[in-house]
């Protein structure tokens, strides 16, 4: 199958249009057009409906967009191999993790990496989704459970749990909260149970609604959260990595906590020697143990 015909394709699924794709490829609309018919009588089907619209794939031109978009994926893969350096760290580096955790931790701390890789850039993708790393989705994750697929490689960085933390203003304003069944006179702030979040935290969550809290607040990720408890809306649970970068945060209750919550940084095999992948890795293990060390001298683990 010819390779240039499968790559126009491409670029007319994705922009759906001629008109647009030609304009991408820097070719004329017709000369795209007989590339794409050419395309379909090799095959001997149609790959497009003709609408008013646009061009809309058929369920033939899915499958093979499907297929054309792996392959182009795969060699992004190989071309970013091919263009690291031995020695210089430079180019796009994909990292995705979770809202939490970027904002509040792993987005602080990036300025280190700037500092020592200046030519790096990194596109840094929050969302609770766990991406497709063999895919090409992103180069690198960090996420809150140990991923399933085989072909990855991880490391476990360090463990989470979820806690219950109030500003210092509000405990002033609305004193101590001595015990579970105090909850009850303070708003809980926390991520809806049925928000995307490790589970620890849902069960969490609810063991504390079954206290039979009166007022609440959600909020679908945990910047939101801090950001409530913070302005002393209440009493929010949060997860215990943020302590370090918040010293205005008291913990409230500290014998409840969620169960341990394993962080693993993951990459997939093929960018094994990937020297912009060894750079993110080796920053990430270093923060981490700074975070543990100034936590276990602070007392705050």
């Amino acid at each position: 199958m010819d390779w240039d015909k499968l790559r126009i394709f491409h670029a007319v699924a994705d922009a759906g249009s001629l008109t647009h794709a030609g304009d991408t490829l820097h070719l004329s609309q017709s000369a795209v057009s007989r590339q794409i018919r050419a395309l379909e009588e090799s095959l001997n089907t149609i790959l497009f409906h003709r609408h008013a619209r646009g061009l809309i794939l058929t369920e033939q031109g899915e499958l093979l967009f499907d297929a054309t978009s792996a392959m182009i994926k795969r060699l992004d893969a190989a071309a970013a191999r091919i263009r690291d350096s031995e020695e210089e760290v430079f180019g796009d580096l994909r990292v995705t993790t979770t809202i939490g955790f970027g904002s509040l931790w792993l987005a602080p701390r990036l300025d280190k990496l700037y500092e020592k890789y200046p030519d790096l850039r990194i596109d840094l993708m929050l969302e609770e989704k766990v991406l497709d790393l063999p895919m090409r989705e992103a180069d690198v994750a960090i996420r809150m459970k140990e991923p399933s697929q085989a072909d990855l490689i991880r490391k476990r960085l360090m463990s989470v749990r979820m806690r219950l933390y109030a500003s210092k203003e509000y405990i002033e304003q609305n004193g101590e909260i001595a015990s579970v069944e105090d909850l009850k006179n303070h708003r809980l702030i926390c991520q809806n149970t049925t928000s995307a979040q490790v589970s620890a935290g849902a069960q969490l969550v609810q063991s504390l609604q079954a206290q039979g809290v009166k007022s609440m607040l959600t909020v679908n990720n945990y910047y939101g959260v801090l950001q409530a408890v913070r302005h002393n809306l209440g009493v929010g649970v949060l997860p215990d990595y943020l302590i370090e970068d918040f010293p205005d945060m008291n913990r409230v209750l500290p014998e409840l906590e969620s169960s341990e919550v394993p962080v693993y940084l993951a990459y997939p095999e093929e960018l094994r020697h990937s020297q912009r992948i060894h750079a993110f890795r080796d920053f990430v293990q270093d923060e981490v143990i700074a975070h543990r060390k100034k936590l276990k001298k602070e007392g705050l683990s």
